[in-house]
């Protein structure tokens, strides 16, 4: 029967737009129902379980998978019992942004990674497999190495991810993908007012200095009840829960911890500012992000470091106003079509 036959058929509940077809003409039938599809956004996931999956190679290599989401440190932490394996290079689990092993609605979901890739991405400027995009969060979000893509590790991962995506088609988009959209500001936002959302909203699990809480005192590879935010062992630079937009939708959809993005306990406002104040705190620098995007025109208009296709500064491209960022971006696209990155060599 395989795998895929302990689910049963996928559940799932496609919310389309686009023109209803004519049933008398098989082309136009044809060309509504791929337009209806492009445009279509899967609502309701049925998520496989995977406790069900056989007691196979591929079950034990998938629940390993899910296991290095959830325990990622102790799996693969810079302090894992094999040395060969130590490839995170701080004590973060994947699980800490990818909220539920990375099954939360706007909580940096992963249920729908597998079908996403291959893909283009536009800070290499090239093709990206999902070993691609798994090692980007290595090097990045846990601040490590690559992992080759035979490595045990790497094929668990993708396991995973391919049983998470297993009733979603090829470039599904998902209802719930990312961390949510709230309203900008039109002011940049203040790390100093987030400081105040900090002390009383954040610090009671964060601690005061964001260092968060381990497990096991006396072994690392425990890792965390409660992430660092800032810090040698929390992301680098270079991650994307480094971008504003990024950690202000996700710390507003999820945090306190446990927080349903429908009833957020932050104001939108207090999201924006305590995400300022935690991404104006010291964290490791990733080396060679100056050569991120090598069409600067795509580069996502909260990345923190240069170069940028436009004049505005570091500090407004870190903190907003967003508005006259995009802009301008627009522009220089009808102008120009791209920029090229002098650094990219």
């Amino acid at each position: 029967m395989g795998w895929r036959g302990c689910f049963g058929p996928a559940a799932v509940l496609f919310l389309a737009c686009g023109p209803a077809f004519a049933q008398s003409d098989p082309a136009a039938a044809g060309q509504a129902e791929a337009l209806a599809k492009a445009n279509a956004r899967i609502a309701v996931w049925d998520l496989p379980q995977l406790d069900m999956l056989p007691d196979d190679a591929f079950g034990r290599l998938a629940r390993f998978g899910r296991s290095i989401v959830l325990a990622t440190p102790r799996h693969i932490g810079p302090d894992a019992a094999d040395p060969a394996m130590r490839f995170a290079g701080n004590n973060l689990a994947c699980g800490n942004c990818h909220l539920n092993a990375g099954t939360k609605k706007f909580g940096l979901p992963l249920v729908a990674a597998s079908a996403d890739y291959p893909a283009y991405s536009s800070r290499s400027g090239a093709p990206a497999t999902i070993e691609d995009r798994i090692n980007g969060c290595m090097t990045r979000s846990m601040n490590g190495r690559p992992m080759p893509s035979d490595a045990k590790p790497t094929r668990a991962l993708v396991a995973y991810l391919k049983v998470l995506a297993s009733g979603l088609p090829a470039d599904a988009r998902i209802v719930g993908a990312g961390a949510g959209a709230i309203p900008e500001l039109d002011r940049a936002a203040d790390p100093a007012r987030g400081a105040q959302v900090f002390a009383r909203t954040c610090v009671v699990c964060h601690g005061s200095e964001g260092q968060g809480v381990r497990r096991n005192v006396a072994d690392a590879s425990f890792g965390y009840g409660v992430p660092p935010l800032w810090g040698s062992d929390s992301f680098n630079d270079g991650a994307g829960m480094n971008r504003l937009i990024t950690a202000a939708n996700f710390m507003h959809d999820n945090m306190p911890n446990g927080t349903y993005w429908l009833m957020p306990i932050l104001a939108p406002a207090d999201a924006w500012d305590v995400a300022a104040f935690v991404l104006s705190k010291p964290r490791p620098a990733r080396a060679g992000v100056d050569r991120d995007f090598p069409d600067l025109l795509l580069k996502p208009v909260d990345t923190a470091y240069g170069p940028y296709a436009d004049a505005f500064s570091a500090a407004q491209h870190k903190y907003g106003p967003f508005a006259p960022i995009r802009a301008a971006i627009a522009r220089l696209k009808a102008e120009k079509g791209s920029v090229p990155n002098p650094n990219d060599r």
